[in-house]
């Protein structure tokens, strides 16, 4: 590809994560941003990553053959009517946002077709920012792009490329697809560990004995009850018919193994449990998908003076950073009495030497 001049629209832990990206695999490529927060702006052109740095949306987007918008999803529609007026013929305006159908609706409401593929790279972190964003961020992760039926050929090849050479695994697949499909595998999953999690809540005794013994595969299933509630409510209400015709799908599916139970099926709870984990074990772990991972180990560790600082130290004095550290009270379905969590894939695997090293006989969860 030619020389590319790329502007983005927010400068958070996404947009500022493809920013170094592209940086990375094409140095000599010209990159524009827009950002409210100077300090952000600060960073980026001190770190190399940003060319043109401005606090207003202004004639420097006019040179962009590409533009990120990497705002929240509801900011997004505001800036594509801004950006309407400074963009030349032949620019792609491409968005990050976990929906699609509403960005596309106001592309064809603003006659921009012709000027528009949407995007959704499939990966994240509970950090925030320009300060965490990262390089490699989006690497074998989903990058679904979502391109209108009048976007040229050309730009949806352009930015497939572009995609695929920051490491992302880029999928084309019509908007209305792309929203059903996230509403089942996102969506969905995040309404119902905010609900369990509801329910667990009301269902305890005035003791609070299920919190004190709610760990292990409990906190694993509602990890993601802990999401942003202001992101989640507006990815909710910008989705809510593809969920909400999931949500029935599967209160008929409960009702199904309420049935079974009520009337002691046993086979139709053995029939459950084995299709669901043939179907699970048959997924790819080697991409990420749209909720992000943990990456945690178990440890065998006798329960006395200082034995967590050591594993702490340990790690410590080889430079593997510990995102969280303590013991597992609730042991029912998993071995080790210490669990750690990491930032990184990376991380964990260097650990698990490590720690396999000094005898600590380390177990990924």
């Amino acid at each position: 590809m030619k020389n590319l001049t790329i502007g983005f629209i927010g400068l958070g832990l996404i947009g500022g994560s493809i920013a170094k990206a592209i940086r990375r695999v094409h140095p000599s490529y010209k990159i524009i941003a827009y950002n409210r927060s100077e300090n952000s702006r600060i960073l980026a052109l001190n770190d190399g990553t940003l060319d043109i740095a401005t606090d207003k949306i202004d004639d420097h987007f006019r040179e962009c053959d590409y533009i990120f918008l990497c705002t929240p999803v509801e900011m997004n529609v505001h800036y594509l009517t801004i950006l309407k007026d400074y963009i030349e013929e032949g620019t792609i305006i491409t968005d990050v946002g976990s929906v699609k159908g509403n960005i596309h609706q106001a592309v064809r409401d603003l006659g921009m077709e012709v000027s528009f593929i949407g995007g959704h790279p499939m990966a994240g972190s509970e950090k925030t920012g320009y300060t965490s964003a990262s390089d490699h961020l989006l690497e074998n992760a989903f990058y679904i792009l979502t391109p209108t039926t009048q976007t040229p050929n050309s730009a949806i090849h352009t930015m497939t490329a572009l995609v695929s050479e920051i490491g992302a695994l880029p999928l084309v697949l019509d908007e209305k697809e792309h929203d059903r499909t996230v509403a089942a595998i996102s969506h969905l999953p995040h309404l119902i560990a905010a609900t369990l999690v509801n329910l667990v809540k009301d269902s305890d005794s005035s003791a609070g004995t299920m919190k004190k013994i709610a760990a292990g595969g409990f906190k694993d299933i509602t990890r993601i009850a802990s999401s942003s509630p202001d992101m989640w409510e507006q990815i909710c209400m910008t989705n809510s018919e593809n969920i909400s015709e999931l949500i029935n799908d599967y209160v008929a599916s409960l009702l199904q193994v309420k049935n079974a139970l009520d009337t002691h099926q046993e086979g139709e709870i053995y029939k459950l449990f084995t299709t669901s984990r043939d179907y699970r074990d048959s997924f790819d772990d080697h991409v990420a998908g749209p909720i992000s991972q943990t990456y945690t180990i178990f440890c065998d560790l006798k329960d006395e003076y200082g034995a967590i600082a050591t594993v702490a130290t340990l790690l410590a004095t080889h430079q593997i950073s510990i995102k969280n550290i303590g013991i597992n009270h609730n042991r029912e379905h998993q071995e080790g009495v210490l669990l750690i969590e990491f930032y990184t894939e990376k991380a964990r695997e260097d650990a698990i030497s490590l720690l396999t090293l000094h005898q600590f006989h380390p177990k990924k969860s």
